[in-house]
């Protein structure tokens, strides 16, 4: 079976997805699907904050951390997503998240700044 999307790589870091204006609709762009589908089909649920539109999600083929956020929480449906790597201690810390529990090898490296 082949991907519609790919992977997330070890050197990604951040997603951030967009709408694109088509005419007299509004569509997502194809970072905002890519991250959808990542979400639905390849990373694991973790834990939500901020009332559930912040939520935490690991990737189970390396242990990374990946927060998902609407930055744009104002728009229908909270706008486009984004996604970004975060360490072990923003799981733990926002999310209450035990890294040890969940398999996570998230805290080897710093997400860059």
């Amino acid at each position: 079976m082949t991907a519609e999307f790919r992977d997330l790589a070890p050197d990604e870091h951040l997603l951030v997805g967009a709408w694109v204006e088509d005419g007299s609709r509004t569509t997502h762009d194809d970072v905002d699907r890519r991250i959808f589908w990542l979400v639905t089909r390849r990373l694991v649920a973790c834990g939500h904050a901020g009332g559930g539109w912040d939520q935490l999600y690991r990737d189970p083929r390396d242990g990374r951390f990946w927060e998902l956020t609407f930055p744009h929480g104002s728009l229908h449906g909270g706008g486009p997503r984004r996604l970004e790597w975060v360490d072990a201690g923003v799981a733990r810390q926002k999310y209450g998240v035990d890294e040890s529990a969940a398999g996570a090898r998230g805290d080897r490296h710093e997400p860059p700044r």
